[in-house]
């Protein structure tokens, strides 16, 4: 656990070294209070809720969590600094739950500074607050879920711009996939089993569920279960490159 927080704490002081880490926070959040006063119409729609607050979330994530995400390991390749790195008493596991926990973090920090405006709902009207926890819990979780995606794609090249676009595309498709719009185009030939997978497969499926306030285990474990796939995946690829 000590190697982990080492190579965490080495990470978060490379991202807070740089602008990357202020300027994802800032606009994070600028989006966010644009999303839930302007598009959301927080003060018009008369309803405490904060529903329109993290309906954008997924689309938020789309750019912020790959931004963040892209240097992660296509950085130490192209520095030349994996090898050193990995030739460090660390096991290659401990270097990605390193990383990646640092990269989690800094999206968690964004999302607990969005505290004023669940201070405002709460001021507004009669807000039901374990809706509130819960969706929050989700968007954390999902924010998880893009964090390892764009773990993965880093690993896979040097190329951080390479990685941006390819975690944004894979993302995008995931969260798209549940949307009625898209499962109405397999109606006409796809089983309802075959359709049920699709949607199953979605995030957007999935924190759309936790945002009614229910914290249902198949929904947490379709997240725990993405990041484990995608950090196994990640390991998978960095030994391959160690071995090469």
């Amino acid at each position: 656990m000590s190697n982990i927080l080492t190579i965490a704490k080495r990470e978060l002081r490379g991202y807070f070294a740089s602008p990357i880490a202020y300027v994802v926070i800032v606009v994070f959040l600028l989006l966010s209070g644009i999303c839930t006063f302007k598009f959301g119409r927080l003060f018009s729609n008369g309803q405490a809720d904060l529903y329109w607050f993290f309906f954008w979330h997924p689309f938020l994530y789309l750019l912020l969590c790959p931004a963040l995400s892209m240097r992660m390991w296509s950085d130490e390749r192209r520095m030349g600094t994996m090898e050193l790195l990995l030739t460090m008493p660390i096991t290659p596991w401990q270097a990605i739950i390193g990383k990646f926990l640092a990269t989690w973090l800094i999206v968690g920090i964004s999302l607990l500074l969005t505290f004023p405006i669940w201070i405002t709902i709460n001021y507004l009207g009669n807000a039901d607050n374990g809706v509130i926890v819960a969706s929050y819990i989700g968007s954390f979780l999902m924010a998880g879920l893009y964090v390892a995606v764009g773990a993965m794609t880093s690993a896979i090249t040097r190329n951080q711009v390479v990685s941006f676009v390819v975690s944004l595309v894979i993302l995008l498709l995931l969260v798209m996939c549940g949307w009625p719009t898209v499962t109405d185009l397999f109606v006409s030939w796809a089983p309802p089993p075959l359709l049920d997978a699709i949607a199953g497969c979605s995030i957007w499926t999935h924190f759309e569920s936790i945002q009614k306030g229910v914290l249902d285990s198949r929904d947490i474990l379709y997240f725990v279960s993405v990041m484990a796939f995608c950090l196994f995946t990640t390991s998978t690829i960095i030994r391959a490159h160690r071995a090469g």
